[in-house]
């Protein structure tokens, strides 16, 4: 499965470096005649998760939108943009039900102007092994496989990578040596038969295809509506309409996947109802004054595009207010997003309260709906919290996925990608490992009582309430309910500036072949070099060093 953000839009199934500074198979011919705006941009848009990221980034650049609404617009657009987030055979199967596959290929095939953007580049392959195989568009040569996580290989692939350019392209002109967002599962593989399709490659595992180009047909397996400066300008350049001639030298060579560093933001109203971005004390958000307000640490969206400014790899919102009278499209979250999305070009994360609920009305809503909602407003990926917890007890207790769980159906709709599960445990000190039914860990520092062992206790409820699994249990059983993505909290860390709880990361990275995102405690530069020195973890997350601006240099690449 690609991964990321979409506009037919189709779905779309290690030390830190410096990121943002002739087709095979024709159709019957349909007869259309081009449109002549240039200034509007044809997007093929279906409505599969965010949308608003491209449709964003285009309208930053000047340029207009016309969406497709039949296979006769695909045939009328000067310039066509194919994103995609999802499953490939759920898109093929769009394509077709809808006559736009053959559009596509006639478009294709008349050399029009063409992006695709991740899926949209994997659909125009023969096909793909993903719950396959599924025969795709058939215009380039090849087969699209899953990154294989049997060798110790990290997937999904989410993160920052430079390219390695094998081909003169006016697309990734001003792209070498910069990184962009890849976020995907599935690859497709070069081989001879494709070999001059390819502008690009990456590799993870193994080479895969980063980018292709023949004619006016381009498309890129990474996100740039979602890869800063460096994506906007690969935007523009697709989208200008004058060209200066100069081509990109093909010739450094792809980098590792950078570890990425998170600007979190904790969002919850006020004692005054207004939204706020506030900072908790082992999750305690009040101040410990006599007034025991809400601390209040700044506006959502304006800190938030600062540290897009600053030069954050995602930022991620959590909401720890829990507006269950609201109908779903009056969330004042989604409002906070939608503004975001606007003036931030890296990856979106939201969580808190996805879930099911019945609003003040009567009216419910299931998860998948409230998940579907933050997506459409600008959200990359959602995270899960509690209730991730409580299908993870029932999972381990009957062995069963019942398929009904808010996490099982994120994850099967908008693929394991989109879908982080929050971990909030708490350490408790035992003297043996046999004490206790859970996984524990010798811990680096002995526990009050000189206790040489330590279990992780998992929490709900922001914390408040204590369950009877362990972190390693919970990690173990999300990541096979379709999981993509561990954020790992720890309350003892939290707020204290003391480092991240090492024993922790390095139990639950070494475990799950899915990212690990270290959360909690960090409080000094030297503690983001530690954790991904000391863990397999593949990004650190942190909200009061950035809030209190107490990293002075005011670019997070300066961390590492």
């Amino acid at each position: 499965m690609a991964t990321g953000a979409a506009i037919l839009t189709v779905p779309c199934s290690a030390g830190r470096s410096p990121k943002r500074s002739s087709q095979r198979r024709s159709s019957a011919s349909l007869s259309v005649r081009a449109s002549s705006d240039a200034n509007t941009v044809t997007l093929l848009d279906y409505g599969a998760g965010n949308v608003r990221s491209v449709r964003n980034a285009i309208r930053h650049l000047g340029f207009g939108i016309r969406d497709v609404r039949s296979p006769e617009d695909i045939l009328a657009a000067d310039r066509l943009v194919f994103p995609g987030v999802g499953a490939f055979g759920s898109a093929m199967d769009v394509l077709n039900s809808t006559g736009m596959a053959d559009a596509l290929r006639e478009y294709i095939r008349r050399d029009r102007p063409f992006l695709g953007i991740c899926l949209g580049l994997q659909l125009l392959f023969d096909s793909s092994e993903e719950n396959g195989p599924v025969s795709g568009l058939g215009v380039i040569p090849g087969v699209v496989r899953r990154f294989d996580s049997s060798k110790g290989l990290i997937v999904p692939h989410i993160g920052w990578n430079a390219l390695e350019i094998t081909k003169e392209t006016q697309l990734l002109q001003g792209v070498d040596g910069h990184h962009v967002y890849f976020v995907h599962s599935y690859h497709a593989l070069p081989s001879d038969a494709n070999r001059d399709w390819i502008s690009s490659i990456c590799n993870y595992g193994d080479s895969f295809v980063a980018s292709i180009s023949m004619g006016n047909i381009q498309a890129v397996q990474f996100h740039p509506e979602k890869s800063g400066a460096t994506g906007l300008s690969i935007l523009k350049n697709f989208l200008s309409t004058k060209s200066s001639g100069a081509k990109v030298t093909p010739r450094r060579k792809a980098s590792k996947l950078a570890k990425r560093v998170i600007a979190c933001l904790d969002v919850r109203s006020n004692d005054n109802g207004d939204l706020v971005v506030t900072k908790g004390d082992q999750y305690d958000v009040r101040d410990h004054s006599s007034s025991k307000e809400v601390r209040n640490l700044g506006k959502p969206v304006d800190l938030a595009s600062q540290y897009y400014i600053d030069g954050a790899d995602e930022v991620s919102f959590l909401n720890i207010t829990g507006f269950r009278d609201f109908p779903l499209g009056d969330l004042p979250m989604l409002e906070v997003l939608r503004c975001a999305s606007e003036k931030v070009f890296v990856p979106l994360t939201v969580g808190g309260g996805i879930r099911d609920f019945t609003d003040a009305n009567g009216r419910y809503y299931s998860s998948l709906e409230v998940a579907s909602e933050y997506f459409r407003s600008g959200a990359d990926k959602i995270s899960i919290g509690s209730d991730a917890v409580y299908a993870a007890e029932a999972f381990l207790q009957s062995g069963v996925k019942t398929g009904k769980s808010s996490l099982e159906q994120i994850s099967r709709v908008y693929g394991n990608q989109a879908v982080v599960v929050s971990i909030d445990p708490r350490r408790v000190y035992v003297n043996s490992p046999e004490d206790v039914p859970f996984k524990t860990v010798k811990v680096s520092s002995k526990g009050p009582s000189g206790e040489e062992y330590a279990w992780y206790q998992c929490t709900v409820s922001g914390g408040r309430d204590s369950r009877p699994i362990g972190a390693y249990e919970l990690a173990k059983a999300v990541e096979e309910l379709g999981a993509g993505e561990i954020l790992l909290n720890c309350i003892d860390c939290d707020g204290q500036g003391c480092g991240f709880d090492i024993d922790l990361v390095k139990m639950v990275s070494d475990t799950v072949t899915i990212p690990v995102i270290a959360s909690s405690g960090a409080g000094a530069v030297e503690h983001f070099s530690e954790v991904f020195e000391k863990t397999n973890a593949s990004a650190a997350l942190a909200a009061g060093i950035f809030h209190r601006k107490e990293v002075l240099d005011p670019t997070l690449s300066s961390l590492l």
